[in-house]
C-alpha cells in the first residue's frame, strides 16, 4: 500500500472519529498523522455546521498549532476537571486494545490527558495492529538524576533498555526535561506485571504501556474498509 492509499485510510478513519465529537463537549486531542486528519475533519464541521467545543487540550505543540489555525483555542489540562472524550493515535494495539504509545515522546502528557478523560478513542491503521504488544520499543521517561540506576536495573531485568537520541546524537530530552529509555524486550513480557514494576521504580516519570484504558480503536484496513472494535 503506497503512501496515498494510506492517508485516504487514515483519513476516513479520522473523518469517523471527528463525526463522534459531541459539539460543546470538552475534548482530549493527540498528535501524530491520523490524528492530523481528525483534526482538519473538526475544523469542516466548524465551518459547516457551527460546530464547536466548550474546551480543548492537546499532548503536542504540533496540533495545538494546527488547531488554533483553524480557530479552535487550545487550554492547558489543569485548566479543565475532564474531557469527555480523547482522541489519539497508537504506535501499537493489541487484540485486547491495550497499547503502546509514546513513539513521538510525549507519554506522560499523553498519559495524563488519557487518565482524566471519560472515553478514549484511538484512530490507526492496520499495521498498528498486534495479537500481544510488541514490534515497538516501549518508551520510559526516566529523571536524569537516577537514570543511569534505572538502565542498569532494566538491564539485570532483562529489558533490553536503549537510550533515546535525538538528531544531533545527545540524548532525547522530553518536554519536561527528562530522558527516555526505550525498551526493546519484544514481544512485552507480561504486559500488567511490567508496568506494576515500572510504576513502583523510583526515577521512572512515566511508561508508554496504555493498559485497559482505551474504549474504541477505529481501524483503517489496506482493503478500504474500517473497522470499529470496542472494548
Amino acid at each position: 500500500m503506497d503512501k496515498q492509499e494510506q492517508d485516504r485510510l487514515k483519513k476516513e478513519a479520522a473523518n469517523k472519529a471527528a463525526m463522534m465529537v459531541k459539539s460543546g463537549s470538552t475534548l482530549g486531542v493527540g498528535t501524530g498523522s491520523t490524528v492530523a486528519f481528525f483534526i482538519d475533519a473538526l475544523g469542516e464541521r466548524k465551518d459547516k455546521e457551527g460546530f464547536s467545543l466548550a474546551h480543548i487540550v492537546t499532548t503536542s505543540n504540533r496540533s495545538k498549532k494546527q488547531l488554533e489555525s483553524l480557530g479552535f483555542k487550545v487550554e492547558e489540562l489543569s485548566a479543565i476537571d475532564q474531557a469527555d472524550l480523547t482522541v489519539d493515535g497508537a504506535d501499537r494495539v493489541d487484540d485486547e486494545l491495550n497499547g503502546i504509545k509514546g513513539g513521538g515522546g510525549a507519554l506522560t502528557l499523553e498519559k495524563n490527558v488519557a487518565i482524566n478523560s471519560k472515553k478514549i478513542i484511538w484512530i490507526v491503521d492496520e499495521s498498528k495492529l498486534v495479537h500481544r504488544l510488541g514490534g515497538f520499543p516501549l518508551p520510559v521517561e526516566v529523571l536524569p538524576i537516577s537514570c543511569e540506576q534505572n538502565f542498569k536495573r532494566f538491564e539485570q531485568e532483562g529489558l533490553k533498555p536503549q537510550w533515546r537520541m535525538d538528531e544531533n546524537g545527545d540524548r532525547y530530552v522530553t518536554h519536561y526535561g527528562n530522558y527516555i529509555i526505550d525498551l526493546a524486550a519484544d514481544p512485552v513480557p507480561a504486559p500488567h506485571g511490567l508496568a506494576d514494576f515500572l510504576d513502583h521504580t523510583v526515577g521512572v516519570v512515566e511508561h508508554g504501556l496504555f493498559l485497559d484504558m482505551c474504549d474504541k480503536v477505529i481501524i483503517a484496513h489496506s482493503d478500504g474498509t474500517i473497522e470499529e472494535k470496542e472494548r
